[in-house]
């Protein structure tokens, strides 16, 4: 599979009477743009806001994160959810890069959701205060939401990844700055140079513990809950075959973003046939009963051993429960002879000194740390909340309080917050590009 994705750097993002790419510079007719929004009915407020890096701005609640996309033959960037089901990863996709389509709450947020600072200390802890994003802030209808803490917001959420596609069209008939190819062989039609480097698989286990449907991630749409582990060509992952789900506490959430530039599918591409045998990836899923925890390992494991692979790099989407799969897949991998590398963050408590994971085991004596989702981050206040910053510490989100016998409120009078790294939107980044250090005290 050949993919080829050309990108158009984006500078700036205007509001104007058409929706136009040109020389840097994203111009979006807003009223056609929110007309796409409003397909769905269950939408019953919509706005667009746009947030520069380095603004006095601060997001939340932050739900999901889209690159805006546009695939050269027509056909839907997200299939299964933007259009028709079909398979992707060959072909051309048209990128707008250094900017995404954020969904944010106007008036509700849940345990899912997330925070982002445009400026200042906050700025440090998420990726997307890099970018300049179109943030759509919405509300709806959906009432048997408002006060269930694992919101899904399925309106606003699809809404976005709708608007993202639209967006993408403003480079359709447009010739790309520059052009990147992800173009990996089949596993048996290899060159003995390459078959005798190292051979290495990644194994990502994206959120899918829910057995109530539509809060997990989607494969090609389909509720991830229902898959087994199953060989993917990494080109479908950076192609849209993969969303975001709306379950995991945010510093741990992998965004669509995030999976259409997963940095570690990139580094391998890069690697391979130079240094590695990059032999695809295995998609994994995520479960709740200790017997599914040992049946996808152990497919996992077979997946790899028939594969002939070497080594794993081994991506964990939250903590806490999750990590029983991680440590089972980590051990079954290790015990087959595929010397494995975990990447995850940890929970260790706001002092740092719990047990970072909630199992652990000898064979796992290889793994990456993304973060602390307890440690504590104060954050002064902003000039512009987009959004609602109440919903911080009144709806649930997985990082604030409403409340605190020694921290008080996580929003202060003044707009300044104190709260945990678990509300900073995708803040740990384990697919790859955390900026994040070790120190030792």
């Amino acid at each position: 599979m050949r993919l080829e994705i050309g990108n158009f750097s984006v500078e700036d993002i205007v509001f104007g009477e058409e929706t136009t790419y040109d020389d840097g510079i994203l111009t979006i007719n807003k009223e056609e743009a929110l007309e796409v929004v409003k397909e769905d009915e269950h939408i019953t407020e919509a706005d667009l806001v746009i947030a520069r890096p380095g603004e006095e701005k601060r997001i939340v609640p932050v739900k999901e994160a889209i690159e805006p996309r546009y695939r050269v033959d027509g056909e839907a960037v997200f299939p299964g959810v933007t259009g028709k089901l079909e398979s992707v990863g060959d072909g051309r996709t048209l990128a707008l890069k250094g900017c995404s389509v954020l969904a944010v709450g106007q008036h509700w947020g849940s345990f899912g959701d997330g925070l982002i600072d445009m400026s200042g200390e906050g700025a440090k802890y998420t990726y997307f205060s890099q970018l300049v994003n179109v943030c759509l802030v919405a509300d709806t209808d959906e009432e048997f939401e408002r006060h269930e803490q694992q919101k899904k917001n399925h309106a606003i959420r699809w809404a976005a990844h709708r608007l993202a596609e639209y967006l993408g069209s403003a480079v359709k008939d447009l010739e790309p700055e520059e052009v990147e190819t992800f173009d990996l062989e089949p596993v048996t039609k290899r060159s003995q140079e390459i078959n005798d480097l190292p051979s290495v698989v990644y194994v990502m286990q994206p959120q899918s513990q829910m057995e109530d449907l539509g809060y997990n991630d989607l494969v090609y749409g389909w509720d991830a809950n229902h898959m087994l582990p199953t060989l993917m060509h990494p080109n479908e992952i950076l192609d849209g075959a993969m969303i975001s789900g709306s379950f995991m506490p945010c510093s741990s959430k992998w965004s669509t973003y995030d999976f259409q530039n997963c940095p570690t599918i990139k580094r391998l591409y890069d690697e391979h046939g130079k240094s590695i045998n990059f032999l695809g990836v295995i998609m994994s899923n995520l479960n709740v009963a200790l017997e599914q925890k040992e049946r996808a390992a152990m497919f996992v494991q077979q997946i790899a051993k028939s594969l002939g692979a070497d080594a794993a790099i081994l991506a964990e989407e939250g903590y806490g429960n999750p990590d029983a799969d991680f440590i089972e897949c980590f051990v079954a991998l290790e015990e087959a002879g595929v010397k494995t590398v975990g990447m995850t963050n940890e929970c260790t408590g706001r002092d740092g000194q719990s047990q970072p994971l909630v199992t652990l085991d000898e064979k796992a004596d290889a793994i990456v740390s993304c973060g602390n989702v307890s440690a504590l981050i104060k954050l002064p206040p902003m000039e512009r909340v987009i959004g609602e910053l109440e919903a911080l510490a009144r709806d649930g989100l997985s990082g604030g309080w409403a409340d605190d016998e020694k921290l008080g409120p996580s929003v202060k009078e003044d707009g300044s917050i104190v709260m945990e790294n678990n509300s900073m939107f995708c803040g740990d980044r384990v697919l790859g590009w955390s900026p994040k250090t070790m120190k030792e005290f």
